[in-house]
């Protein structure tokens, strides 16, 4: 929609109803609410949209049921600011233009009434060709002059708190990290849209929403909900893309490709991996490529190319010794994660993926020795005990009942206290891979203890 379009207008003509269309839809939950029936008075439609009326409050909560947007948006923006939040959606994500003024809308729609919808059931985005075309077109961050003057302060506290929200989600787990990331977005719009700052801030500031969106995605992705994840990773592609950080703008296409190689779409996940290896190298980060490669890699595996697979995996270990010799400070704070064990988890992951598990257990015993010897495991459990089910996986392949059961309860252990969907649904896959032997009694007993 236009900026200057009445949001009311354009939903009538977006779902094609005519003023008593929409005034017999809009009395029916009226009435259900327990206010009464409305008029069914066309004229009162125009007089909202062109007559400048404002319409009682009752009505707008009507409409705000109707159209479903969160109630408190109603008292928390102006008649009729809060009707363009049902505006927007996936048309919007994907065809809205690639400029500063378009994102901070789609930023605030997702930010606020963009969880109001269960997407748990669909993806947003068909492919992932017409997103990585609009990163290359997209129009810079400028100054602007709305409100009170903000400096380098400001930024550099999202960033802070960026950060603990990243470690909090390695610790907690999704389930209790996705509000906060959302609150931390919601409150980096509203400096957008009402600040005034020169275009390094405004920059920083993209940069900012764009990692607070990549952190949404994920942990929306981590909850289950795969849809929401993507409407997340459009709209933080965009800030990233307004923002010009290419750190940001690969950490997010690299985050998107999990999604989409765990959803089947390997292809759409190496043509983000590859994009992103773009931006890589414009950084400079060693580090950086070789968690590309290693993503890279996956999407490989998932599409079960083993030869390329294999020389993703070879690239990353060779980005990865690249780095061993930079200081701390050289490469992206974001990448605080990426150590050895992890890119033996990902050599392991692809094995199995590829149908070796006997490879795909070398790998994990010496990511476990990595982690063990730097008590690596403890700081991220939900990564620790998923990777310990495809340990579990690897060895029900092999016969080795025992052993696939030692991971499981390991796997069960770590996860106390952590709330994911992934996790969860990664030990069901397990106890649906054992329970072909459930005559074994230390099967069965492990199957009835994770019931």
């Amino acid at each position: 929609m236009s900026i200057d379009e009445h949001p009311l207008a354009y939903l009538l003509h977006r779902q094609g109803w005519s003023a008593t269309d929409y005034l017999t839809r809009l009395g029916a939950v009226h009435q259900r609410l327990g206010y009464g029936p409305i008029a069914r008075d066309r004229k009162r439609v125009t007089r909202w949209t062109r007559g400048g009326v404002v319409p009682e409050m009752s009505a707008q909560r009507a409409m705000a049921v109707l159209h479903g947007v969160p109630e408190e948006e109603i008292t928390a923006r102006p008649w009729p600011e809060w009707l363009r939040l049902a505006c927007m959606g996936d048309r919007q994500l994907l065809n809205a233009g690639w400029n500063p003024a378009a994102t901070i809308e789609l930023l605030d729609y997702v930010a606020t009434a963009g969880g109001s919808m269960d997407r748990r059931g669909f993806l947003v985005v068909t492919g992932v060709t017409p997103v990585l075309a609009g990163v290359a077109t997209a129009e810079p961050a400028v100054a602007q002059s709305h409100g009170r003057r903000i400096g380098t302060a400001t930024p550099a506290l999202f960033e802070q708190s960026l950060s603990t929200l990243r470690r909090q989600d390695d610790q907690l787990g999704s389930g209790q990290v996705h509000a906060s990331a959302r609150a931390q977005l919601q409150l980096i719009v509203t400096m957008l849209k009402t600040t005034t700052f020169d275009e390094p801030i405004g920059r920083r500031l993209y940069s900012n929403a764009a990692e607070a969106g990549r952190i949404c995605a994920w942990t929306a992705y981590d909850s289950g909900r795969h849809g929401l994840a993507e409407e997340y990773y459009v709209a933080a592609l965009r800030a990233a893309a307004s923002s010009g950080d290419p750190v940001v703008t690969a950490n997010t296409m690299a985050f998107w490709a999990i999604l989409r190689y765990n959803t089947g779409d390997p292809r759409g996940a190496a043509d983000l991996v590859t994009t992103a290896l773009g931006h890589a190298d414009r950084l400079g980060s060693p580090t950086m490529k070789a968690m590309l490669y290693a993503r890279l890699a996956r999407a490989h595996a998932r599409a079960g190319e083993q030869r390329a697979s294999e020389r993703a995996l070879s690239a990353a270990f060779d980005a990865y010794d690249s780095a061993r010799d930079r200081a701390p400070g050289d490469e992206p704070e974001c990448l605080y994660w990426v150590n050895l064990g992890e890119m033996y988890m990902h050599a392991g992951s692809c094995a199995l993926n590829l149908g070796r598990p006997a490879d795909a257990l070398t790998h994990y015993a010496a990511a476990t020795e990595e982690w063990t010897s730097t008590h690596h495991a403890e700081e991220v459990p939900r990564d620790t005990a998923i990777y310990l089910v495809r340990e579990g996986q690897a060895r029900v392949s092999l016969g080795d009942l025992d052993g696939a059961v030692d991971a499981g309860q390991r796997a069960v252990e770590y996860m106390g206290g952590v709330s994911s969907a992934r996790g969860t649904s990664s030990l069901t896959e397990l106890r649906t891979q054992l329970a072909d032997h459930r005559g074994v009694p230390l099967v069965r007993d492990f199957l009835a203890q994770t019931a």
